[in-house]
């Protein structure tokens, strides 16, 4: 089973990813941890993708698609994948479309994980991060022991300029605005497409993706 899944920042599309992966026994494509893989590596792709991100620019499309063709290519991605973070642009998901073509294969079902904008900010414009190792916090959802710092390391604690709610709320309109020609995309080409309620609990969205994808792989 291929699955596209996605989600505005937020969303907690990555968490499903993961669930749905292993409930499914599929691949799990993230496109963040292929960059930082593809970074580590070395080879040219990964001092491609490296400049980018070092310098907080969005990764082209050209490059991503490179690193996301590359990883469905891998062994473990035969029996089926859920794609999580890819793709983000009409280019990319036609690009996804034509290699999986080459292959005789299709995406199979694109899964939506709906969530207010409100819920977004609300989620996301409470982040805060550890200066010293990275851990993360929310103010509302999982608040430090001592107001502004670690719990683990007692590093101060910083909100990065992109979780303030102002950022917050552009980050989500310019995820919709790319996100809505996609969805379009996949239901003019015939696509299955599965919307599901991303708000409450992480065990009541991963049971309603669970049953939203239930009868597709039989």
């Amino acid at each position: 089973m291929r699955i596209v899944l996605l989600g505005a920042p937020g969303s907690g599309k990555g968490t499903q990813a993961g669930a749905i992966s292993q409930r499914l026994g599929i691949a799990h494509g993230a496109s963040g941890d292929l960059f930082r893989q593809a970074q580590n590596r070395g080879d040219e792709l990964g001092q491609q993708v490296k400049s980018y991100m070092e310098q907080g620019l969005l990764v082209p499309d050209e490059i991503t698609i490179r690193v996301i063709l590359e990883r469905i290519a891998a062994p473990d991605c035969a029996k089926g994948f859920i794609l999580d973070g890819f793709p983000r642009t009409l280019k990319q998901a036609k690009a996804l479309d034509w290699a999986l073509g080459q292959r005789g294969e299709a995406v199979d079902v694109v899964l939506w994980v709906e969530v207010s904008t409100e819920e977004l900010v609300r989620r996301l414009g409470g982040r805060f991060i550890c200066r010293k190792c990275q851990t993360p916090y929310h103010q509302v959802t999982s608040p430090p022991k001592v107001a502004g710092r670690c719990d683990r390391c007692g590093g101060e604690l910083y909100q990065r300029p992109d979780d303030s709610p102002q950022t917050v709320r552009k980050r989500i309109e310019v995820y919709f605005e790319q996100t809505t020609p996609l969805l379009n995309y996949y239901r003019e080409t015939g696509k299955i497409v599965k919307v599901i309620n991303g708000e409450g609990s992480i065990e009541e969205v991963e049971a309603r993706a669970i049953a939203a994808l239930e009868g597709q792989w039989e």
